[in-house]
């Protein structure tokens, strides 16, 4: 399976990752997170696979996460409510989210990529 890499294009962490990408020669997949942002299930596939808390898949310096006070959600809502909040809406997940269907990379750090998509 390809690298699926959900970004959004205006988005400048995503743009350093995706020249990350293009510079090391790895092909993949783009799909616009806001406008097709990942299902409940494939968040849930991915949040598994990652290692990380789930809490590391929002985006908690966006404008929509502040607007609905999720701070505090996210310290006392079940993994199933979270789940269900991140794929309502694209602008709350943290991006760019890079995707083998194995491994599974939050954010960008050059470090990790190099670690996981070299």
């Amino acid at each position: 399976m390809g690298i699926t890499f959900y970004h959004y294009p205006k988005c400048g962490t995503c743009r350093k990752a995706g020249k990350w990408l293009d510079d090391h020669n790895v092909s993949y997949e783009t799909v616009h997170i806001v406008d097709n942002p990942p299902s409940k299930d494939e968040l849930r596939s991915m949040y598994e696979k990652s290692g990380l808390e789930l809490k590391k898949f929002f985006n908690t310096s966006g404008k929509k996460y502040r607007e609905l006070g999720l701070k505090d959600k996210v310290k006392t809502a079940s993994d199933d409510e979270l789940l269900d909040i991140l794929a309502s809406d694209g602008m709350l997940i943290k991006r760019p989210i890079t995707t083998d269907g194995d491994k599974v990379t939050v954010g960008f750090k050059e470090e990790t990529f190099e670690n996981t998509w070299k």
